[in-house]
């Protein structure tokens, strides 16, 4: 059986909540915000689900969660990754960003990235998180 986190960063809840959800589909992963992961941990897991919101001119939280996804570049090839975070605005330019990092550093992608606009809708995450499990 594979070992799988959930790693994100949020800033008004909604992708904490996304994450919580995910979580419940997948049934066992480990669950913490960007601040308690460590980088060299992420060698541990299988799969691992990242969240992030969009930030700025849709790009990546700057002071936590890019600095930490930046670290764990290099450390993916192999690993069954699946993105997801919230957004306000913008057409989701950053996780297609965020989607060809994953993919060139060498990881499965999981689908293509789940994105809310606002607050998620959390049966859409669970079955998100499922699938993901299956994958």
């Amino acid at each position: 059986m594979s070992k799988t986190a959930v790693i994100y960063w949020t800033g008004t809840g909604n992708t904490e909540a996304m994450a919580n959800a995910i979580a419940s589909g997948i049934g066992d992963a480990d669950v913490m915000p960007v601040s308690e992961a460590d980088a060299s941990a992420v060698a541990q897991y299988d799969k691992i689900a990242f969240g992030c919101p969009a930030m700025g001119d849709e790009v990546l939280e700057e002071s936590e969660f890019e600095p930490f996804f930046a670290d764990v570049e290099g450390s993916l090839s192999g690993k069954k990754v699946a993105l997801f975070g919230s957004y306000g605005w913008g057409d989701g330019q950053w996780m297609r960003d965020w989607q060809d990092r994953v993919s060139g550093d060498g990881a499965q992608l999981f689908e293509e990235g789940l994105m809310a606009n606002g607050a998620p809708d959390e049966a859409e995450c669970e079955a998100f998180g499922k699938r993901f499990s299956a994958f």
